[in-house]
């Protein structure tokens, strides 16, 4: 889906890759590098509500980086989480937008109970809007969710059911979204992870970013709209 007039994405996603990189180049602690990140991602936001971008959704971890990382790092990505949905909770942008905030993934089995309430929230709170959507995928991954989905219509209905597009897509977590227009990763690595979002991009313009997320700022995200507009999408046509 497209604004015609002004060709700006609907649905944008972004794959934010680099922290620990850009960190590491720095010589700071990783955790240090997802605290920029978090950073960044408030700019990115406001750039997406200004430029009439309705749905932004972003990956803000694996249900691998919650668990194979080091604990440590584990704990201070949590605090970035807890304090990051605090602010969210009283961002007067959210409100004055009419953005409903959504969190998808498993979250629920893997963060403690003080920020599932931060989380809990925020959602409750925003879940009347229908003007925009912020989308967190956290502990998500996209193989997960399809596997789910299947499981979920295997179990759900009757034996030799025809399975239909619609009935996968309202059976995923990503369920409300629309079709990602656009997908931007960060980091220099020209390819997605875990399925991101599998579903959901199989028709999306891809942007990849050289540099690390910390590095992708407002001018970057601005030159990354401005190639989308300038592409043809012609779907098979």
């Amino acid at each position: 889906m497209i604004n015609e007039s002004n060709k700006v994405p609907f649905h944008v996603a972004i794959i934010p890759d680099g922290n620990r990189r850009w960190a590491r180049e720095r010589g700071l602690k990783p955790w240090e590098g997802h605290e920029a990140g978090a950073k960044n991602l408030e700019i990115l936001v406001d750039i997406a509500l200004g430029k009439g971008v309705g749905s932004l959704s972003f990956w803000g971890s694996s249900v691998d980086n919650l668990i194979k990382r080091p604990l440590a790092e584990k704990r201070a990505l949590l605090d970035i989480y807890k304090r990051y949905f605090e602010r969210l909770l009283t961002d007067k942008k959210i409100y004055d937008n009419e953005v409903r905030v959504n969190v998808i993934g498993r979250w629920e089995d893997q963060f403690p109970e003080s920020l599932k309430e931060i989380i809990c929230e925020v959602i409750e709170k925003t879940k009347h809007y229908k003007k925009r959507m912020l989308n967190f995928m956290l502990a998500y991954s996209g193989t997960d969710d399809m596997l789910r989905a299947i499981q979920k219509i295997n179990d759900g209905y009757a034996e030799k059911t025809k399975i239909t597009a619609g009935m996968l897509k309202e059976n995923l977590m990503t369920a409300e979204l629309a079709p990602v227009d656009f997908m931007i990763r960060t980091g220099g690595e020209p390819h997605n992870s875990n399925g991101f979002l599998m579903w959901d991009t199989a028709d999306a313009q891809l942007y990849f970013f050289e540099g690390n997320f910390p590095e992708f700022k407002d001018v970057e995200f601005e030159k990354a709209l401005e190639e989308y507009a300038r592409r043809s999408r012609r779907f098979g046509k």
